[in-house]
Order: structure tokens, then sequence, then C-alpha cells
């Protein structure tokens, strides 16, 4: 007979999900190391809640009390057409509607159909805006390692996913970790990165990343010594991902929500120039490019193509 968990696993699919995988909920000692470390050398840079409930991020039972499975969805981004040359490029993830609003509604139907299923089940849905170390879960529930670049990478899929966890006090079937890494010598990701921000140890210098200045900074200045490494990035960046040989492997998203905003793909420098801040507003109410503002998409355009 299907168990709860292959059920469970099956109406994710059902959503658009791509993977589904489960884990029992723990303390994440190992990575509670790591992020300690990690925040002690300051990469977080200005992202101070990378710091805030620290406990939390560790530990599900902090965020749901009770808590006993993490399930983790993956859920395929990889665009059908990909940005024209010569424009400010845009990290594909951005291309279309807000992954938040979209995989919360969801990771919400999941809860109600698992409630269908198995009753009064108490259960929290985080996608990327909580303390939750959602790739370390996609690992521990099987599916996939975590690179050199940082990103989970799904041995037949690659690494343009967005993940979201959900945090239940069901007890379930759990999938063995992913305990394998299939990096092994390649640096390319190390190679590529144009501004320094991956180290030779695998980790992410946050405050060197591309993505970090064009989003994250809320200064009205990006350092100078970061000028002409942009490599045209607007807003985020690919360069890790783009080279990264279990890319090959990527499919292009069936969901709807992720096509590109129309007009996006004609957008010159001149033409993010004369979009006001109005029709910015408009255009992007539902993209992940309001997060920046129009004035943060300025500020991004005038530092990879200085006026005179």
């Amino acid at each position: 007979m299907p168990t709860l968990s292959n059920h469970i696993k099956k109406m994710a699919y059902e959503l658009g999900f791509m993977y589904c995988g489960i884990s029992a909920s723990k303390r994440l000692e190992e990575d509670e190391r790591h992020l300690e470390a990690w925040l002690n050398k300051g990469y977080h840079g200005m992202m101070s809640y990378m710091a805030n409930h620290f406990d939390m991020r560790v530990d599900p039972g902090k965020l749901v009390p009770g808590a006993k499975s993490v399930i983790t969805v993956l859920m395929n981004y990889f665009p059908v057409e990909k940005q024209p040359e010569g424009l400010p490029k845009i990290s594909k993830y951005a291309y279309g509607n807000d992954y938040h609003e979209l995989i919360r509604e969801k990771l919400n139907q999941l809860l109600f159909r698992i409630r269908e299923l198995a009753g009064d089940v108490q259960g929290r849905g985080f996608v990327d805006s909580a303390p939750v170390l959602e790739r370390a879960w996609a690992r521990e529930s099987g599916l996939g390692w975590m690179g050199k670049n940082g990103n989970l990478i799904n041995k037949t899929s690659g690494s343009f996913f967005f993940i979201a966890t959900l945090i239940t006090d069901l007890e379930l079937d759990y999938d063995a970790p992913f305990a394998r890494d299939y990096c092994g010598t390649c640096t390319r990701c190390i190679d590529a990165c144009p501004t320094g921000a991956i180290l030779p140890d695998g980790t992410v210098a946050g405050d060197k990343c591309i993505s970090y200045f064009t989003i994250e900074l809320k200064s009205q200045l990006i350092p100078e010594e970061q000028q002409g490494k942009f490599d045209n990035w607007m807003f985020g960046c690919d360069t890790c991902q783009d080279v990264c040989p279990w890319n090959r492997f990527s499919q292009p998203a069936t969901e709807p929500g992720f096509s590109a905003i129309p007009g996006l793909f004609s957008m010159a420098a001149e033409d993010w120039e004369q979009l006001g801040e109005d029709a910015f507003r408009k255009m992007f109410r539902h993209s992940p490019l309001k997060r920046a503002k129009y004035a943060g998409v300025l500020r991004n355009l005038h530092f990879i193509a200085p006026r005179d």
C-alpha cells in the first residue's frame, strides 16, 4: 500500500514541484558550526538578518513546536528563453513573477491536502523568507549536494531550482541524506566568479557576490574597487551556475508564472533609464526586481555602465 509519505510526494508533483524529499526534524549541528564560522568572518556583509534568530535557523522545532518532519520541495525555474546578449543582465530567477508568492500558495495547498489525508496536522511552509537552512534540508532529504558555489546541485537536473520547506508535526518515512559531493576537483565556478566571491575551499563570501551588491546592498554606493568586475550584471548573477557542468542537464521550466515578463527581453540601458518610477512599479509589481526598487536598479545600471 502507498505510504502517507508517498502520497505527499505525489501531491507535491501534482502541484508542479519537480522534486520532493523528507527528512526527520533535528538540530543541524554541523551546519550550525559552519554558519557560525561564516558569520564570524563577516561574509554576510550588510545582511544583518542572517545573524538573527540563529537557533531557529538550525533547529526547526523552534519554528514549529513538536516538529517531526521537514518536507523539502524543489521547483525548476530554468527559462525556456534566455535574455538576449548585450542587454543589462538579469538573473534567470527574476525573469518572471516573484517565486515567493507563487510557491507560498502551492505550499499552502500542499498542507491543506495533507490535512485532508492525515487530519489535524500542525505545519508551516517557508519560502526563502524565514530563518530556515533550505539547502541543508534539501541535502538531508536526499535531493542533492551543496556545490562549491553554495548552490544545491541535483545530479540529474542541475541547480536552477527554488527550494521551499514545509515543517510539520507529522511523523513520516524519511529519505536518506545525500552523502556524496560530485563537484570533485572541478573549479569552474571558482575560476569564473567575476568578483572572486567563491573562495578556494568552496566558501562563498556573500559580501563579495554580485547578487549581494545588486540586490541586498541598500547603500547608495557600490564599493569603487568592484568597478569593471560585474560583467554587465544589473540584477543578480548566474555566472557560477552558467559554467557548472551539472547544469547541462537543466530542462526548461513548465510553470507559466516563471515566463519572462512581457517586454523584459527588449530593454536596453536607455529603456531602463527612461522607464520612470511609476512605470517600473506597474511593470514589475509581481517581479523579484521590485526588491531592488527603481532607484536600486538605476544605481546598478550606472555602476556597470557609468555615464559621462
